[in-house]
């Protein structure tokens, strides 16, 4: 069992985190099974079937090998913690407002779990739920997962698959897939949270270089559902079209005081989302190590990690903005917004493919 650490910037291994996880027994009795991905460039990333969760990803600098996903120590952590760390998110990731949506004519009602709202698919979203392991390599793990008819309120008997791939340019590539028998919202992602100073560095993101290629933001009411509007980023603190420091607008208007800073949806531009071309990049306050995003959804939900503080670390707890999560996706609460561009909404039809990917690329120095 992996103990306390003594310093904040010991590395845990991939070994000792392996050994940790599955120490502990998920709600099936059964222990956690955790798989390490690795490549000749000496990067690893970590992989476990609950939730298939991304729990770490470590890359070589100058200076040794560096953490840079947030993670935690035991399953135990994992399955209490309400930050969602490194988890696959699915019905449907993000909030529908008070859970309710109309679909072919149908009323359906989703299981409420943030506030008056839905949250990442529900109570029991697929953050919650063993993933089986398909097929795995040294480079590449695959996890399925079947949703009945119902689960959390949503139609449809759903198929899932999520493949991770490590390339040999340093890339994480998630790739999602799925067959509904039913019409369905869907919406998947990765709720990774990177800190690229050290997740366990004990510094914030807030000095971080950010570049978001965006043209809107979706600005939200109390309860961070949108209100509707897409608004321009032009001159306002939500635009990164030129990289600066996280803090440098930091909670300079209402829409960020809201949230205690930047947790909001942001569209992008049609021509860069096709999988190769960078929509995003984010690099580190020492400038070692930077990481470019690339991926084909329309959209991104940028979350500056404003309510992280309790959440369990793999040697304490993390505190408000250690980590950056940003998570490509179709915009929330999509199904009850028609007013919206389709390109920024998805309903999977019935026995349709639904067929996306997003890259997380990192260099170092």
């Amino acid at each position: 069992m992996l103990t306390t650490l003594s310093s904040p910037k010991t590395l845990v291994s991939p070994s000792s985190l392996k050994a940790s996880l599955e120490a502990g027994l998920f709600s099936d009795g059964q222990p956690a099974r955790v798989h390490t991905l690795k490549n000749s460039q000496g990067m690893t990333a970590s992989f476990m079937d609950i939730g298939a969760t991304w729990v770490s990803c470590q890359v070589p600098t100058s200076k040794g090998q560096r953490e840079v996903l947030l993670g935690m120590k035991n399953l135990e952590d994992y399955q209490s913690h309400s930050a969602f760390l490194g988890a696959t998110i699915g019905r449907f990731a993000n909030r529908i407002g008070k859970g309710q949506f109309s679909l072919n004519d149908q009323d359906y009602q989703i299981t409420i779990n943030d506030n008056d709202n839905s949250l990442h698919g529900g109570v029991e979203g697929f953050d919650k739920r063993r993933w089986l392991v398909k097929e795995h390599s040294d480079s590449h793990i695959t996890y399925n997962l079947t949703s009945p008819d119902g689960d959390q309120g949503f139609p449809g008997s759903l198929t899932v698959e999520v493949a991770y791939t490590l390339t040999e340019n340093n890339q994480i590539c998630i790739e999602y897939s799925a067959l509904c028998d039913q019409d369905c919202p869907i919406n998947l992602t990765n709720h990774a949270y990177f800190n690229l100073d050290g997740a366990e560095s004990g510094k914030t993101i807030l000095d971080h270089d950010l570049m978001l290629l965006a043209n809107e933001y979706l600005p939200t009411d109390q309860q961070q559902i949108p209100t509707g509007e897409l608004r321009p980023v032009d001159g306002t603190s939500f635009d990164f079209k030129t990289a600066h420091p996280i803090r440098e607008r930091l909670l300079e208007d209402d829409d960020q005081k809201m949230t205690k800073g930047y947790d909001h949806a942001f569209t992008l531009p049609s021509e860069l989302t096709d999988g190769i071309s960078p929509i995003a990049q984010l690099t580190s306050s020492d400038k070692l190590v930077s990481m470019s995003v690339f991926t084909d959804k329309p959209a991104i939900q940028f979350y500056s990690g404003n309510f992280l503080a309790g959440t369990p670390s793999r040697d304490g707890e993390y505190q408000d903005y250690q980590g950056i999560a940003l998570e490509t996706q179709f915009l929330p609460d999509c199904p009850n917004h028609p007013e919206w561009p389709a390109e920024n909404k998805r309903f999977i039809a019935k026995k349709t493919f639904y067929q996306y990917q997003t890259s997380y690329q990192f260099e170092a120095h």
